[in-house]
């Protein structure tokens, strides 16, 4: 079975449309088949909002933008060494457009992982940051585009059942204004409609886990008034609809690092007590789960096991499973001067003065990722395993330190999968079967993140 899967996870990635398609519904059917199921977060969320589980723990989601299929192969198998049920494979609204992974294509190598490791139980997908360009959003005709983009994105999202889904309008957010109302009110009107719009077309009998954000990554520390502000009115606005169940806060890190002028990342100071005080703040006063974390894969390993203690329900871990794969002593020479030759061909108007010929480089060499996709797909085993067991040991270092470890007993109470359950599920994918979801990829919707 091992080979077989491993074909059809290749064709579903590299072959040509008609294939693709064929072997993207054929792995969707086959993880139903052994119990692997594509699910929500939603009612475990929804049970933490309430104050049903004391247990403190931190749900890691893992953006996997490169050698997807191996990587999620090894986070499998860490997850089930460790009897871990709450963890999440995600991938963002920008690395969809680089890393040349549409959301069929993401979803096909994680659920084919999950089949080649006999995994079994809720399969959490996620996109992540499905993010409104300010830019765009500048004029009446670009704010009608750009939102056209986002619902076509979470159609597309959800036929590939991506059942998690973060909405990030926090980029709307103008300081200008006097109160903290106005400073959210663009932020919390886009948020209620991508919600609004998801709960339309969800699947029936599927609440689909929605996340916000208030203060983009990288800005400065979110303040509780902006919490109330923003909830208030997403509140207001949903009226009664069911809304997100966790909140993303600046707590003084930045996605990908700060790079120093020889490539080394900069270390940061992070404000805990945000999280903390968001995820109270959360519970008691709007009854969802609590804060997220973005931008700490590049943080030191020893701040790791503060995230559960400071009471964040979700944390995003992305650059630092990149920079494993491309720093490694195994990553094949030739490929990585190619990389970097992409960089200055390719990416030039993005380099910003003053920067180093490092610091460029390690910002954009992710574009690198979907052109070479191929040729690290087809690296020799003695390059890519020590790689990937390099990654299985960070997954599993970092799911011990977020206090996961048996969680599948309590993923399973709230989370639950039955026969039934999948026998539908198989019905919705014969019916999808000329649909995005197993379609060649499409147009990159992209922004860097």
């Amino acid at each position: 079975m091992a080979q077989k899967i491993d074909q059809l996870v290749r064709d579903a990635v590299f072959a040509d449309a008609d294939t693709k398609s064929k072997a993207r519904k054929e792995i969707h059917l086959e993880a139903r088949k052994r119990s692997a199921v594509s699910s929500s977060i939603f009612p475990l969320y929804n049970a933490i909002g309430r104050g049903e589980i004391s247990r403190r723990f931190t749900v890691p989601a893992f953006n996997i933008r490169a050698l997807t299929y191996d990587a999620a192969c090894a986070l499998f198998r860490a997850a089930m060494r460790n009897e871990v049920g709450a963890f999440i494979f995600e991938i963002a609204r920008s690395e969809i457009g680089y890393t040349e992974q549409r959301p069929a294509e993401y979803a096909a190598c994680v659920l084919a992982a999950a089949i080649r490791e006999n995994f079994r139980g809720p399969v959490f997908i996620q996109g992540d940051h499905f993010q409104a360009s300010a830019k765009k959003w500048a004029t009446e005709e670009g704010r009608s585009a750009e939102m056209k983009a986002l619902e076509s994105l979470i159609d597309e999202a959800l036929a590939a059942e991506f059942y998690n889904i973060d909405i990030d309008t926090s980029t709307l957010v103008d300081l200008g204004f006097p109160t903290r109302d106005e400073q959210q009110r663009a932020n919390y009107e886009g948020t209620a409609h991508l919600t609004k719009y998801i709960r339309a077309h969800e699947p029936k009998g599927m609440t689909v886990s929605v996340g916000g954000e208030i203060g983009e990554v990288g800005k400065y520390n979110t303040q509780p008034d902006e919490v109330r502000a923003y909830m208030s009115g997403l509140k207001r606005l949903l009226d009664g609809v069911t809304g997100i169940s966790k909140i993303s806060v600046q707590t003084g890190t930045s996605h990908g690092g700060v790079p120093m002028a020889d490539g080394s990342i900069a270390q940061v100071k992070i404000d805990f007590e945000v999280l903390r005080k968001t995820t109270r703040l959360c519970r008691k006063e709007y009854g969802i789960a609590g804060s997220v974390q973005h931008g700490a894969s590049t943080l030191p390993e020893s701040v790791f096991n503060k995230f559960p203690e400071s009471e964040a329900v979700e944390i995003h871990l992305a650059t630092g499973f990149q920079n494993m794969i491309l720093d490694a002593p195994t990553f094949p020479k030739d490929l990585k001067e190619d990389f970097r030759e992409f960089c200055f061909a390719k990416a030039a108007d993005e380099r910003k003065p003053g920067e180093t010929d490092e610091q460029f480089v390690y910002k954009t060499r992710k574009k690198a990722l979907g052109p070479f996709k191929l040729r690290m797909w087809d690296m020799p085993a003695e390059a890519k395993q020590p790689i990937i067991d390099e990654l299985e040991s960070k997954f599993e270092f970092l799911m011990e330190k977020l206090g996961v470890f048996k969680t599948r007993d309590l993923v399973a109470k709230y989370v639950p999968f039955s026969t039934s359950s999948c026998r539908s599920k198989r019905r919705r994918i014969v019916k999808l079967r000329h649909t995005r979801a197993f379609a060649p990829p499409l147009r990159a919707l992209s922004r860097n993140r």
